[in-house]
């Protein structure tokens, strides 16, 4: 169900109409079977908090995959977020100690740096620029990399590599080709941390997991993996579709580039993560058990699509929330999950926003738009939402 036209920061209109009418409903899904679609923020959030009952278990009968090629990558290669517990706490637990807060707030000087390099890098070049490919991709692959582990020598690599498996113009022979030279390379990676090992989170994660008996060779690579993929689409999504909704809410981009207290950022970051949610997909779960929900039953097998995008916009938890105001408590909101699989990268993807997004737009106060924004190409094909490119202009019109 597609944004609707000139709406690109809102949720689909039917998901509106389904919250006041339906908001436990069936719906059937690409395979012909049946789920339940949740779109009201109280009973998402209660559903994700109770892992006992709803399981994230991909293997299970049931599941609602996103697709067939989805269902079929998800049963080969399945990353601790795709398992309950036992598996998904004794793997999360391996790299909780990596992206808690105090370890995250000590990679703020690496990050300001990154974002300030780029930040120059545009200055260098031409007036007119691609925000996601000439700041939103690099920045968001260069903290990645250095979190991680990853020499120097192998970014231009990696970054390809990243780039090839988010497009949307190649094969699927191409993709899983290119994936599978990654799983190649992550495996060299970890033989690397083993003999040498670093201060960064591959090192670690080779030592207490793997050397330590903890995790086997394939979890260890599906563990470098996931952080590899889940870190790097949605920031740099977040950091363009992000700047487009200030761009198109001067008020408020003039309150974030006013304000540089960093607890205003996070604040500011934290409603753009609520009004934009870029997740197509939301989150996904099955029923162990016959449970209800808000009053309706939901059996056991019954698979649970969970849609944030519209969760998000809940009246009853934000009020007008159709409309971006950085000065909102928008903590409660969905878009890293929440219970157990919240998402394990949520302080690094929050610092990483307020640094990269008020970087760019305290350092280029003037920039705009270098197209209609009727012509921008939004990425309806992805399960990561955003733009294809973004043109921007940097300098104020004469």
């Amino acid at each position: 169900m597609p944004r609707a036209p000139g709406r690109p920061f809102d949720p689909p209109p039917g998901l509106y109409r389904l919250r006041r009418e339906a908001p436990v409903c069936r719906v059937r899904l690409w395979d012909g079977s049946v789920a339940r679609l949740l779109t009201r923020h109280a009973d998402q959030r209660a559903v994700l908090l109770d892992s006992d009952r709803f399981s994230s278990d991909t293997d299970l009968p049931g599941f609602p995959h996103r697709s067939a090629s989805s269902k079929a990558m998800r049963s080969r290669e399945r990353a601790f977020i795709d398992m309950d517990d036992p598996d998904h706490g004794r793997m999360r637990r391996l790299v909780i100690p990596d992206f808690a807060a105090r370890r995250i707030d000590a990679l703020q000087p690496m990050i300001q740096r990154v974002a300030d390099e780029r930040v120059d890098e545009l200055l260098r070049g031409p007036e007119r620029f691609d925000l996601v490919a000439d700041f939103a991709t690099p920045v968001t692959l260069l903290v990645l990399f250095e979190v991680l582990g990853v020499p120097f020598r192998d970014h231009p690599f990696l970054r390809d590599a990243a780039l090839t498996m988010q497009s949307a113009g190649h094969s699927e022979e191409v993709g899983a080709s290119v994936k599978a030279r990654v799983m190649t390379y992550l495996e060299g990676l970890i033989g690397a941390k083993a003999a040498c090992p670093g201060a960064d989170v591959a090192s670690r994660l080779v030592q207490g997991g793997l050397a330590a008996g903890a995790l086997n060779r394939e979890e260890t690579v599906m563990t470098l993996m996931l952080l590899l993929i889940a870190g790097f689409e949605t920031t740099e999504q977040m950091i363009a579709l992000g700047s487009l909704a200030l761009l198109e809410h001067p008020d408020q981009l003039a309150l974030f580039r006013e304000n540089d207290d960093p607890a205003a950022g996070t604040r500011a970051v934290d409603e753009l993560l609520r009004y934009l949610t870029v997740s197509h997909f939301g989150r996904r779960r099955v029923a162990l058990v016959d449970v209800e929900v808000a009053g309706e039953a939901v059996r056991a097998g019954e698979g649970v699509v969970v849609a944030t995008n519209i969760g998000n916009r809940d009246e009853e938890v934000f009020p007008g929330a159709d409309r971006l105001d950085l000065g909102r408590d928008a903590r409660g909101h969905l878009s890293f999950g929440f219970g157990r699989h919240l998402c394990l990268g949520h302080h690094l993807a929050r610092t990483q926003l307020r640094i990269a997004l008020g970087t760019l737009h305290r350092r280029l106060p003037s920039l705009r738009l270098a197209v209609s924004r009727d012509t921008l190409a939004f990425r309806h094909d992805k399960m990561i939402y955003g733009v294809h490119e973004l043109p921007l202009i940097r300098s104020a019109p004469a």
